[in-house]
């Protein structure tokens, strides 16, 4: 069966067709600048890669661009869609309504656009993009996969913010998490790498990327997070602020003479590494102006440092206990100096990395024979477990 994995931005798709007999990737590629002049399509598949530049006007113009692309004579890995079975959805945000994935029908699209207040800049592209794929692909099944799903076990003492319990229960204002498929697939690797049962796990999963979150899973299941009702809390990111005294925006706005959005865009796209450092969103940059004695840079790493080392701490005494700590991601994944600063005053939890084994390319077990916590690097793979999820709601439904 093949699978076409879709992740829609409000100007990009990005996908993936999986042959789910091996989890092999037949094709993937991504399509930049919807509604924009310039429109580009870069494909790779069998070896060889492919790219258009036509100006799609909308989303449902660049879904049938990428089909093109998939059936393409010379670079298409299919002869025709009825090669393509089923296609998942990464959707950012299902509110309450949605604790697992599902095949989507009306029911589905009307709960995915009742939770569009609580992701406005995120679920109006994702539902884009499904209708795209829809009018694309008639007649084929389809499935939605929330980023907020893994989290909807959190338990209420932790998804609820101290405000008025009326906000809660009308505006649905609550910690929510993102990141969930991720969180999710990498966390459930861990106990078949351990040789022990998720049941009795006290893990702590590290997603840094320029988006960044931290999650702990307790008998492979979220129990908190640090993103919140919206992506914007919790570590200092590329360019989000992360936690912070919600009176500073008031203290911005009187000041700067500012409106809500326009601090709100300064807390999204112009803070974080970016606004501590002066220099970039890009840790490889930081980290580069850092080596050369910018101490802007110095403070900043600092500050990315300690701030994700403090959620560790906080979620090891939540869960009662730590056995592994997972880092994925791009930073994760790729960054062996940000992992060795992370952990290095953890040391009183028993982690103890081996730092022959934290190198860049380092996959696997990265800590010390001694460690009592386990430190692992274990690559995400969102759009394969969105396969996964979509071919098994297909067999079972």
């Amino acid at each position: 069966m093949n699978i076409l994995t879709v992740n829609s931005g409000s100007s990009s798709i990005k996908y993936r067709l999986f042959d789910m007999r091996g989890e092999s990737v037949l094709a993937e590629g991504q399509i930049e600048r919807i509604g924009i002049p310039g429109t580009l399509l870069i494909q790779k598949a069998g070896g060889k890669t492919l790219s258009v530049k036509e100006d799609c006007a909308n989303h449902v113009d660049a879904m049938k661009m990428v089909l093109r692309a998939l059936v393409d004579p010379v670079f298409g890995p299919v002869r025709s869609m009825a090669q393509i079975d089923a296609a998942g959805h990464r959707v950012a945000h299902g509110g309450e309504y949605f604790a697992r994935s599902v095949l989507i029908d009306d029911t589905v699209m009307a709960a995915i656009r009742q939770s569009v207040p609580l992701a406005p800049l995120h679920n109006p592209a994702n539902i884009m993009g499904i209708e795209a794929c829809q009018a694309a692909m008639p007649g084929v099944p389809m499935a939605a996969v929330f980023d907020t799903a893994f989290h909807q076990t959190l338990p209420e003492h932790a998804y609820l913010y101290a405000l008025p319990y009326d906000y809660y229960t009308r505006l649905k204002i609550r910690r929510y998490g993102f990141h969930g498929t991720s969180h999710q697939y990498v966390s459930s690797l861990v106990p078949g790498l351990l040789g022990k049962p998720a049941e009795g796990l006290k893990i702590v999963v590290c997603h840094l990327g320029n988006g960044a979150s931290l999650c702990a899973v307790k008998d492979g299941q979220s129990v908190d997070t640090s993103m919140g009702m919206t992506p914007l809390e919790g570590l200092v990111m590329g360019t989000r602020s992360g936690d912070m005294d919600p009176a500073i925006i008031g203290h911005i706005m009187a000041q700067e003479q500012m409106s809500v959005t326009e601090v709100m865009e300064v807390l999204n796209k112009k803070s974080g590494m970016l606004g501590l450092s002066g220099i970039s969103s890009d840790m490889r940059d930081v980290e580069t102006a850092a080596a050369k004695g910018d101490q802007a840079a110095v403070r900043a790493l600092g500050a990315y440092y300690y701030r994700v080392r403090k959620y560790i701490g906080a979620y090891a005494a939540a869960m009662g206990g730590l056995d592994a700590i997972v880092f994925t991601a791009g930073i994760g994944e790729h960054d062996p100096e940000t992992r060795s600063h992370i952990t290095e005053e953890l040391q009183f939890l028993g982690v103890r990395l081996d730092q022959t084994k934290n190198i860049p390319g380092a996959q696997g077990d990265i800590s010390a024979p001694d460690s009592r916590v386990k430190v692992w690097v274990i690559p995400t793979n969102e759009e394969l477990a969105i396969a996964r999820d979509t071919l098994a709601l297909i067999k079972f439904s």
